[in-house]
């Protein structure tokens, strides 16, 4: 009776081990005697303990940082770059077997992609074309990562540091280019004010009682107040008296 009760526990305790559960997100290879036989889907599962083992593999979207790593440019400047990948698993089979450790080996591969792109590119397009930056990367490693059973979504890059010296450089330069924008704006602003006052004198030149009328509307907008003073020399018809004289 020992011995039978020591056999059901060691069978109880045999059939329990072998039954795995597979969360909905999962999905899990099998091998058997260390050769892979087939593919288990979500739910209760059952292998045959010893003989069989189960390796998940989660299938959803995962990130996966690019370490941040100096750069040089290809105009000889030294930035430091750091990203980030979006990828998740295809083909589980191929994630396992080709490749020991997938989120390893992608990381690696994005940093030497990241170093490859940049180095081709001038600063002001590295600071300029960040999405452009990253589609490219994403070429390059997708063509490789492709037989891993990987799918990349999308690479962004984060952060691009510049050496503190280049910064105030470059900070210089942006206002000497606002400041060169607002002399321009205000140069053009002038010119047509002139062209404007030119053309009211113009106006005013050839009807007579638009001088007399600016001169009203000038003496109006003073305003009633009592330290306002107005002087007129010589009334706007003695003027014109002269002004014909003149002519004469």
């Amino acid at each position: 009776m020992i011995w039978l009760w020591v056999v059901l526990v060691f069978g109880t305790i045999f059939i329990l081990s072998g039954i795995k559960i597979i969360d909905q997100y999962e999905k899990s290879l099998v091998f058997t005697l260390g050769k892979f036989t087939g593919i288990r889907e979500p739910g209760l599962r059952l292998i045959v303990p010893i003989i069989q083992r189960m390796v998940k593999v989660d299938m959803r979207v995962r990130t996966i940082d690019i370490e941040k790593q100096q750069v040089m440019t290809k105009d000889n400047v030294p930035v430091n770059v750091n990203g980030v990948v979006f990828f998740k698993v295809s083909k589980v089979e191929d994630a396992i077997i080709k490749v020991q450790d997938y989120g390893y080996s992608l990381s690696q591969y994005a940093q030497t992609a990241l170093r490859d792109v940049i180095g081709g590119m001038t600063l002001d397009a590295i600071l300029v074309e960040r999405q452009q930056i990253g589609e490219e990367i994403k070429k390059i490693v997708d063509k490789e990562t492709d037989q891993w059973g990987l799918d990349i979504q999308v690479i962004k890059l984060q952060d691009i540091e510049v050496p503190d010296d280049l910064k105030r450089i470059m900070s210089r330069q942006a206002a000497a280019e606002r400041e060169k924008r607002a002399v321009i704006i205000k140069s053009e602003g002038d010119r047509d004010a002139a062209k404007n006052l030119s053309q009211a004198a113009d106006v005013m030149s050839k009807s007579r009682g638009a001088m007399q009328l600016r001169t009203l509307q000038t003496l109006d907008g003073l305003g009633p107040t009592a330290s306002n003073t107005v002087v007129l020399a010589l009334p706007v018809e003695v003027m014109e008296f002269f002004q014909k004289l003149t002519k004469k």
